[in-house]
């Protein structure tokens, strides 16, 4: 049953309901635009107010996407466990046939580019094209920490080991999160905290953040436990068109790893930006750009 959000902010977005695979009942949405179809694999627990560029009318390109298992008014699975990347492409798929959708290009951030090089993989024949933002193809815990120089064995333990902390806390957390006052001075604590940086957009960024934070800290940690279990995909059969988009100061998805996974892929693009790991927010329009470059390339 479609939901409509409210207008009067201006912003080209419609939410919806789709039913994946094993049941579970996914609130997915769409900006509704004129232009090519891309499936967007979002970053983990996160939100159409993440892309303001891609909400804009105006955009020429027509965005479906959908929120994780247990956020953003999606349904937990009958099974808690069915939350890992495999059941993220169950879902990938089960969106784009409500759309009706036979094959388009796949844009992913963060743990969105594991869903999205993995359903290319499993699933080549839905998939024209590859655009990867702020993320790796697969094993993303071992690329995170980079700019911290944070030794490469190093990485996965103490990601790993930091989720199940988090994991644990997760009721206080949760609630202090709620309580959070999401306002300019909040924000600007953030964008200069050097985990985030300023964005053209920080009214909108600050609905993302807030939206963010109405998902559960224990269930959001329970979500990226099951991601980290995702291992690096192989590129050997990827023959489709492939940007990728890094952000040089990414402490959650290496450069590095981003660039070596590009010249793996023939004919792949690589850009790297001014930014951390919030580079839809951050640089919108150059992110959007690269998009519609690599939508270009992509044979009709």
């Amino acid at each position: 049953m479609p939901v409509s959000p409210s207008a009067k902010d201006g912003l080209a977005l419609r939410y919806y309901d789709v039913t994946s695979t094993d049941g579970t009942r996914l609130r997915a949405w769409t900006n509704d635009v004129d232009g090519p179809t891309v499936l967007l694999c979002n970053g983990l627990g996160t939100n159409p107010f993440a892309w303001p560029a891609l909400l804009d009318p105006s955009c020429g390109v027509r965005v479906i996407s959908w929120n994780h298992r247990g956020t953003g008014g999606s349904a937990r699975p009958a099974d808690p466990e069915a939350v890992g990347v495999e059941a993220f492409v169950e879902d990938a798929i089960a969106v784009l046939d409500d759309a009706g959708v036979d094959a388009c290009v796949l844009m992913g951030w963060s743990i969105g580019v594991n869903t999205m090089f993995e359903t290319a993989v499993e699933h080549p024949d839905r998939v024209t094209g590859l655009f990867a933002v702020g993320g790796v193809p697969g094993d993303t815990f071992a690329s995170m920490g980079a700019p911290m120089l944070i030794p490469r064995p190093c990485r996965k333990p103490i990601a790993v080991n930091m989720a199940r902390a988090f994991k644990f806390a997760g009721r206080p957390l949760h609630a202090i999160g709620q309580r959070l006052p999401i306002g300019p001075v909040t924000y600007e604590v953030l964008t200069h905290s050097g985990f985030m940086m300023p964005t053209p957009d920080p009214a909108t960024t600050r609905r993302a953040i807030k939206e963010f934070l109405t998902t559960p800290t224990d269930w959001y940690m329970h979500l990226a436990l099951h991601s980290s279990l995702h291992l690096r995909v192989s590129l050997r059969n990827i023959a489709v068109p492939a940007s990728f988009v890094a952000g040089k100061f990414d402490i959650l998805a290496s450069s590095h790893d981003m660039k070596t996974a590009s010249e793996r892929i023939e004919g792949a693009t690589y850009q790297e930006l001014r930014a951390t790991h919030f580079l839809p927010m951050e640089k919108p329009d150059e992110v959007h750009e690269a998009l519609l470059t690599l939508l270009d390339r992509v044979p009709e």
